[in-house]
């Protein structure tokens, strides 16, 4: 099959084309600049950020390009600069897929289109979802916003929501508490039971490749995960026993981390580390029947091997 990437040139852009190659398709990494090189892609680079003006033949066209969190956003409208990528660039997509006669596009949504919290157990794809922030608020316009026109335009419209996305070259919060399991550095979270649901990025780009090229029928949405949901104090044990170090835990009481985020006006930082957010991901698996090949314990171990070869 011949398939079209947005975002390709990012964290899971960059799996998902290599996953796709590997088993054999055709694909076409839509970027807007020249990068150092996508493994088994063709790059098309665009003039535009939201594919005003894409035009490429494919017969599925994979959407991972999208505006995330923004440190000291200073958009004037940042709602609006949300909605100008990841709504209407989406449909963007999706116009130019009709255009070329494609029968399938593949959104990559974020459980942040259901909310920052769970409601008292996993989430469930019919759950009723309560996002919270621009990001998340506008996953979840495109993911209607789609499923609209892909009725309209007999085209069918896959809508996969991950939770966490690790692996190697991972960033952010992931890549900071790798770094603290690495030096050491005590954390206050032994106490900590708390689950929340992970993927790794192979497993993402495994499921991606999985709904982009399966022949039967696929439409609708579907959460991906490990399948194996860590507590945060788990999460640490495994990172330690990749770095073969001892995990440095101290069971502080959940209440008085919190009491110490009010205090230090790190409150959304302590909830994501003290609340639970798990993803039901059973419809995936027993509904279209795949397997994530990689088990969150040889997932975190690749990450780690990944970071201890990129500081030699």
């Amino acid at each position: 099959m011949r398939i079209a990437v947005t975002g390709a040139n990012g964290f899971v852009g960059r799996a998902t084309c290599a996953a796709l190659a590997d088993a054999g398709h055709d694909v076409t990494a839509l970027v807007r600049r020249p990068s150092n090189g996508i493994v088994g892609a063709y790059e098309h680079v665009i003039a535009d950020d939201n594919f005003a003006s894409l035009a490429v033949d494919a017969d599925a066209f994979v959407l991972l390009a999208a505006r995330v969190h923004v440190m000291r956003d200073t958009s004037a409208d940042p709602l609006a600069e949300y909605r100008r990528i990841n709504v209407e660039g989406s449909l963007n997509v999706v116009r130019a897929a009709v255009r070329a006669g494609a029968k399938r596009i593949v959104f990559v949504s974020s459980v942040k289109a259901l909310g920052e919290g769970e409601p008292g157990r996993p989430w469930r794809e019919d759950d009723p979802p309560t996002p919270s922030d621009p990001y998340g608020i506008t996953k979840l316009e495109a993911e209607k916003a789609l499923a609209v026109l892909g009725d309209q335009n007999n085209i069918e419209v896959v809508i996969l929501r991950p939770p966490l996305v690790y692996g190697p070259g991972v960033k952010a919060n992931f890549e900071q508490l790798v770094r603290a399991v690495e030096r050491r550095v005590p954390l206050p979270l032994g106490a900590i039971d708390a689950r929340r649901s992970m993927v790794y990025v192979g497993n993402l780009a495994d499921a991606i490749r999985f709904v982009a090229t399966r022949a039967e029928p696929t439409n609708g949405v579907f959460h991906v995960t490990d399948g194996d949901d860590l507590s945060v104090a788990q999460m640490i044990r495994a990172l330690a026993q990749a770095f073969d170090k001892p995990a440095r835990l101290l069971p502080v009481p959940a209440s008085w981390l919190r009491a110490a985020g009010a205090l230090t006006g790190r409150s959304a930082q302590v909830d994501r580390l003290t609340s639970p957010l798990r993803m039901d991901s059973t419809r995936l698996r027993t509904g279209l029947g795949w397997r994530p090949p990689t088990t969150a314990a040889e997932g975190i171990a690749l990450t780690v091997r990944a970071f201890q070869e990129a500081r030699r």
